[in-house]
């Protein structure tokens, strides 16, 4: 059949985008940015859109009629920068539905376990929202509820365990003692694969998950287990330390950065992830233990789970660096354009130090916002090169200081480039 899946870039839908081409469907992936899928999936046919501007039925109407089923893993944690939670999950299925009536198109639906604490939020809202109108369409469906969904890879809350469990000496936890349902990717797949080939009675509106969930101390210390690290002590934190972890997060979501620490994710795991009251699809399902042993870890996978926690403290450490290299010489600025009155004339070297103050403190500001911060590093890095060779060139004494140009820039060039290597494209 001809499959269409909604998110295919992210963690569930790449996935299910491999495991229904082996199937042997014809697989269409859809997303925000595919570029970099295809390159990874050439094979794959990909359609590059943002489903939070297709809220009309006639934006789906095409696509609805060239497929046979279609697959939605897309969703959004909270609104920020680049994410409109209900524009995405809401108003945009809705679309979808309209245009799904006039065909005999089916829709997999991947949404997520009612009864958890938090679904007043608008992540949970929306998308049972979206679960109650897709039921009332009259749209051919399946609805799938996955808990927390452990794979090979990692996203979001399981990238966060992984950091977790790879931390030094202890471990500090906030709700330690919560309850985490979890799911093995591979049945998730499973589960999507009967859905999509009509093995699942019509309508079916089904919990994935196992029926023991270990508590957040203990599967922290499976994952560290999994990455082949010794026991370490659990620091238990009390609820309110949440609080501004949750406030920080959030602001770094509205510059575009998706923490899995931001306040609905903190919400949901107060009270634990978990499925109870759903109907329950047939197992059975792999426990976390299993699921996380039927994917051994490599070297890799400690490297990531390390450098997890770095990212942050990377892009805020060379922000504050280069916002106060602007805005230090503004309070001295007659020292600082000492250099530049040696070869310029009064009114270019005033205007030339303010240029480089301002660049600085811009490129500060833009390495914190998401969509730009790429951009933005590499800003950095050619300003530190013309700093470096201004200062080779019309400057050579200041060569013969220890800790000359080359030293005083080396830490931020290495830290430029580290924030390169692990800024994920996604």
């Amino acid at each position: 059949m001809k499959v269409l899946i909604l998110g295919a870039t992210g963690f569930i839908g790449s996935a299910l985008l491999d495991r229904l081409a082996s199937d042997g469907h014809r697989v269409t992936g859809l997303g925000r940015n595919v570029t970099r899928a295809r390159l990874m999936r050439p094979e794959a046919q990909w359609l590059a859109a943002d489903l939070a501007r297709m809220h009309d039925a006639n934006d789906w109407k095409l696509l609805v009629e060239s497929h046979d089923v279609v697959v939605n893993c897309a969703g959004a944690l909270q609104d920020g920068l680049a994410d409109d939670v209900a524009a995405t999950q809401e108003t945009a299925m809705l679309a979808l539905y309209a245009a799904a009536k006039a065909s005999p198109v089916r829709i997999v639906q991947i949404s997520a376990p009612r009864g958890e604490t938090g679904s007043d939020s608008s992540f949970l809202a929306t998308k049972f929202r979206a679960d109650e109108a897709l039921a009332a369409s009259g749209v051919a469906h399946v609805i799938l509820r996955p808990a927390l969904v452990l794979g090979r890879n990692a996203h979001g809350g399981s990238a966060l365990l992984r950091a977790l469990a790879a931390l030094p000496f202890v471990i500090p936890l906030v709700h330690a003692n919560a309850r985490v349902e979890t799911v093995a990717l591979s049945d998730v797949a499973d589960a999507v694969s009967a859905a999509v080939a009509g093995l699942m009675p019509e309508a079916s509106d089904l919990v994935l998950g196992h029926e023991a969930p270990p508590t957040l101390a203990e599967l922290v210390a499976l994952h560290r287990q999994w990455l082949g690290l010794p026991p370490a002590a659990v620091v238990r934190l009390p609820a309110l330390f949440a609080a501004p972890v949750g406030l920080a997060a959030d602001v770094a979501g509205r510059l575009g950065w998706r923490s899995p620490l931001r306040s609905t994710a903190l919400a949901v795991m107060a009270g634990g992830v978990s499925a109870a009251g759903g109907n329950r699809a047939r197992g059975p399902f792999l426990s976390a233990s299993r699921s996380l042993s039927a994917n051994p870890s490599g070297v890799q996978d400690l490297w990531f789970a390390r450098l997890y926690v770095l990212k942050p403290v990377l892009i805020v450490g060379l922000s504050l660096f280069w916002l106060l290299s602007g805005i230090i010489p503004l309070f001295a600025f007659d020292d600082a354009r000492q250099h530049l009155l040696r070869f310029l004339a009064q009114g270019p070297a005033t205007a030339l130090t303010l240029a480089t103050c301002l660049a600085d403190v811009a490129l500060g500001i833009a390495v914190l916002v998401r969509p730009i911060a790429r951009r933005a590093l590499f800003g950095m890095l050619a300003l530190s090169a013309a700093y470096l060779t201004s200062a080779t060139l019309f400057e050579p004494a200041l060569w013969a200081d220890p800790l000359g140009p080359l030293v005083k820039v080396l830490p931020s060039l290495l830290a430029t480039l580290s924030a390169l290597a692990i800024l994920d494209e996604r």
